[in-house]
């Protein structure tokens, strides 16, 4: 009996990694929009390694945003969002847009989400742990429903003035 369970969970594994080798587990081509979603934080450096790594506090009214580019580099698509009480923000990204004569066809492996803006004076500095303030491409979904695809990134860190770093390379 263990030695048919066994067997089953490998044929599943088995199938997992050849479906995802393949890249065939999501079609964006059926797909009229992707949601990307993550949190922004603010840290606080005052209080200790602890309290720093571990007691973020979320950031309501936090802009994100989302750029994303063709095969050409050009950008196709702009979009930004606010965090909820929660610090959490979702943007929706349609994928295919039509204006004029134009229609523009958007790939997800295209886009990148960064912050933009924190609405706190005493957490604005943006910082670069989840790739916040230099963006982070969307690489793999983290959810793949039936006519939906998420993904999630970050989450993205804010920090006080008084822990920013200084410039060196002037």
């Amino acid at each position: 009996m263990a030695s048919a369970w066994l067997g089953a969970i490998m044929a599943l594994f088995a199938f997992a990694v050849v479906a995802s080798a393949s890249g065939e587990l999501w079609k964006t081509e059926d797909l009229k929009n992707v949601h990307i979603a993550g949190k922004v934080l603010c840290q606080d450096c005052s209080q200790g390694w602890n309290y720093w790594a571990h007691a973020a506090i979320p950031l309501k009214g936090s802009k994100v945003a989302v750029t994303c580019i063709d095969a050409r580099r050009r950008v196709v698509y702009y979009g930004s969002d606010e965090t909820d009480e929660k610090g959490n923000f979702d943007l929706p990204v349609e994928l295919h847009s039509y204006s004029g004569n134009t229609a523009k066809n958007i790939r997800p492996e295209g886009c990148s989400v960064r912050l933009v803006s924190s609405p706190d004076a005493a957490c604005n500095v943006m910082t670069n742990f989840g790739g916040g303030r230099s963006g982070v491409g969307l690489v793999r979904p983290s959810h793949v429903y039936p006519g939906r695809l998420k993904y999630t990134v970050g989450p993205f860190f804010f920090t006080s003035p008084m822990c920013e770093e200084p410039d060196t390379n002037e």
